[in-house]
């Protein structure tokens, strides 16, 4: 039986564009592992890697129209968002270059022998090496940045480690150009291509996972798919990191004082965080929670008429559209929520955004536990507070996230207890503004608790490189034994403690 056909599909007509490759089997999952565990070694070099990463975003900025081109014909996200996207992510390539130079990421510490110490102190040196291959699992709604050459892929290179990439179905065109611009960028500096390797199909992924050598894993997407690659890690016979992102509400709090003094301007605000990218980005504000009364109704107004006048849109694939227009199906149908703006189906390939609303007694009682699980794509819950109360009482239901924020006013009584409520909620806690993009810089964290992500650790940001690591110390060690981080006099200008 030969090996089923990978397309790709253009979501704004359904059709096939092309085809692209062929599902990966069993035996080629296992080719491909291997092929990627033999370049550890060459990725040894921390200045060569550091420059691979650098020639890698040239090559992506060089062949930017193609690439722009491609990923929006597979996803319908428009160019000027792709763009952005594409800029994104060669940036993000090149900070884990200058991560690679600077060394801090070895983490490299040293104690020296002290024999008068109780218990007395051998030589202790510490540093931090890969971990063998990594398996990236693309994700759906960033075809660049959280995909093949995105921050996953990145930060495992630039920890050393060799990366496998499950190709997302949506996008698959956009993954072999990807693919093929990394892994030309690593011969021009010696290196093996197959130290990015790419597969297709979903028995592919989970072959993956199981393969002895793997060693770590990336996942972005659904609570669902997620869960089950993160169970597959754990249930192995060596069980495996799996940092995976897996979905969040975003809970927003609008205090009676912000309320008042900028209900419209919150409520425009509001409705173009939601609608952004047809409300396909795992920052989307999910759930609003909003003061009863008149400024609260002001409020309600001015989201509803930005939400109303949100043209139509495209979703990333015909599965994904019939999940939204299901999903606000069955929320805008629970006892007491009522539709501001209903969202659903615009015609065969696009959905109309929307708002649902609900009183907080209502949501608190129970029996609406859909409205605190992730709807992807443009709507929001907005959730009527009458006091302090029914806010705690609503906060109180909801489960991790990746974001929360609080809008207040200056000197706003209420602000330092639900900041205070709010942080163990998230990963990231906006006080102003709105989640939606994602800096990628050295302070940023993006992940949170279960179910946002299965770990503690960022996908984004510098210290995303810390998930493909793991630490060793060498005690006792001749000099010429240990590596040249560690030896005294610190010839690689490494910055270390001790």
């Amino acid at each position: 039986m030969s090996a089923a056909a990978v397309w790709s599909v253009d979501p704004r007509t359904g059709k096939r564009r092309e085809r692209v490759a062929t599902e990966a089997t069993a035996a080629d999952v296992d080719r491909a592992v291997r092929a990627a565990h033999a370049g550890r070694e060459a990725l040894a070099d921390r200045a060569v890697r550091a420059a691979f990463l650098r020639t890698a975003a040239g090559l992506l900025d060089a062949a930017a129209d193609e690439v722009v081109a491609t990923a929006d014909a597979e996803t319908a996200l428009g160019a000027p968002r792709l763009t952005g996207e594409l800029a994104r992510t060669t940036a993000q390539l090149r900070a884990f270059a200058d991560v690679v130079d600077e060394g801090a990421f070895l983490d490299a510490r040293i104690d020296l022998p002290d024999p008068a110490a109780v218990p007395p102190r051998p030589d202790l040196r510490r540093w931090k090496i890969p971990l063998g291959v990594v398996a990236v699992y693309a994700a759906s709604n960033f075809p660049l940045a959280f995909s093949v050459p995105g921050g996953d892929t990145a930060s495992a290179l630039a920890a050393g480690c060799p990366v496998v990439v499950k190709a997302h179905p949506d996008h698959p065109a956009t993954s072999e150009l990807a693919a093929g611009l990394l892994r030309r960028a690593a011969a021009e500096h010696g290196l093996p291509e197959d130290v990015v390797v790419l597969l297709h199909g979903f028995d592919a992924g989970v072959e993956l996972i199981r393969h002895p050598l793997v060693a770590a894993a990336g996942f972005t997407g659904s609570v669902r798919g997620g869960r089950a690659l993160f169970d597959a890690a754990a249930a192995r016979p060596v069980p495996i990191p799996f940092h995976g992102e897996l979905g969040s509400l975003n809970p927003v709090v609008l205090t009676p004082a912000a309320t008042a003094e900028r209900a419209e301007e919150l409520g425009t605000g509001l409705a173009g965080s939601m609608t952004l990218g047809a409300g396909q980005f795992c920052t989307k504000p999910g759930l609003v929670l909003v003061p009863a009364g008149a400024d609260g109704d002001r409020f309600l107004a001015a989201l509803a008429k930005g939400v109303a006048e949100t043209a139509p849109a495209v979703l990333l694939d015909p599965r994904m559209r019939a999940a939204f227009v299901d999903g606000v199906t069955g929320r805008a149908a629970l006892d007491g929520v009522t539709a501001p703006v209903p969202p659903g189906a615009a015609d065969e390939h696009t959905v109309r955004a929307g708002v649902l609303a609900v009183d907080a007694d209502r949501l608190a009682a129970g029996g609406h536990g859909l409205l605190l699980e992730e709807c992807f794509g443009p709507v929001t819950v907005v959730v009527r507070y009458a006091d302090e109360a029914g806010l705690a009482a609503v906060l109180a239901l909801l489960p991790g996230n990746l974001t929360a924020t609080l809008h207040c006013a200056d000197d706003d009584p209420a602000a330092a207890g639900l900041l205070a409520a709010l942080t163990p909620l998230a990963g990231r806690i906006l006080v102003g503004g709105w989640p939606t993009g994602v800096a990628v810089a050295q302070a940023q964290h993006h992940g949170g608790p279960y179910p946002a992500a299965t770990s503690a650790a960022t996908s984004v940001g510098a210290t995303a490189i810390e998930r493909w690591l793991r630490p060793v110390t060498y005690q006792s060690t001749p000099q010429h034994l240990l590596p040249p981080e560690l030896r005294d006099g610190n010839p690689l200008g490494l910055p270390r403690r001790g």
